[in-house]
């Protein structure tokens, strides 16, 4: 890794860990609950302790100041409504990112889609730009598509995961599998970073806690959390909740006192 890139990659971390919040969704989602005002979230997070965000471009356009958490520019896009939704193209790259203050860029590919072909070209494409500018990478790498059967299923993950650490990212951010058993050989099998998503909204914050803590002990080095944030009610207080667990170790229980204050 080249200094640049550490360098980069250091703004998006907190002694070696990462708690990121993807705003991502407004692409393939529109303007859902939570990200109607996106320098409002934005804000929040960052008062509650984000080590990063992952935005598109435009929505980095239209910030009206500068974050001091790291800034990852998300690259790859699809709509939910669009006749291939797991088929995620490239809708920018690493010069643009450097032209809006970014620290890295990130790209979405979709292990078991029938478009797996294109998007493998594609990622691999990307981490050779990256490189060529100094700039880290995040993969996102889900077992989703037209041949999966359980877009949860430990070995299928571990594939993903260890497909976008061969195509040259220098991060990886994937599903958590469910235990920290499954997980642990998941991150076993990467010779890089593996951070878990959020997915979809849990039914309750301590299992969203719960579920931090138990990807750190199976040895992911934090979370990228985004509708279980910025859907909260109160998303400041979920990130401090976070950082407790992430950044000083602190157990469900100390976490959830967060909430009281």
């Amino acid at each position: 890794m080249t200094d640049g890139k550490r360098q980069r990659l250091s703004r998006l971390l907190k002694d070696g860990r990462m708690l990121c919040v993807p705003m991502d969704h407004g692409m393939s989602d529109g303007p859902i609950q939570g990200l109607e005002d996106i320098n409002a979230i934005v804000r929040s997070v960052e008062e509650g302790g984000a080590s990063s965000v992952i935005l598109h471009k435009g929505m980095i356009k239209s910030l009206n100041f500068s974050p001091r958490l790291g800034l990852i520019m998300h690259v790859s896009g699809s709509t939910s409504r669009g006749p291939a939704p797991f088929y995620k193209v490239d809708v920018s790259g690493v010069r643009e990112a450097i032209l809006l203050g970014a620290d890295a860029v990130s790209f979405h590919m979709n292990v078991g889609a029938n478009s797996e072909s294109d998007m493998m070209r594609s990622l691999g494409a990307l981490a050779d730009e990256a490189d060529r500018w100094g700039y880290p990478l995040i993969a996102m790498m889900y077992v989703r598509g037209e041949r999966v059967k359980d877009q949860f299923d430990p070995d299928l993950t571990a594939l993903a995961v260890r497909l976008g650490a061969e195509l040259g990212a220098d991060l990886v951010k994937t599903t958590y599998t469910g235990n920290i058993d499954s997980f642990a050989k998941v991150v076993k099998g990467s010779p890089v970073p593996v951070v878990i998503a959020g997915g979809p909204k849990v039914s309750s914050r301590r299992e969203l806690l719960q579920m931090a803590k138990d990807a750190l002990d199976a040895g992911a080095i934090g979370v990228t959390f985004g509708r279980n944030v910025f859907q909260d009610s109160d998303p400041k207080k979920v990130v401090k909740a976070l950082s407790a667990i992430i950044f000083n170790d602190a157990d469900v229980e100390s976490a959830l006192k967060e909430f009281d204050h």
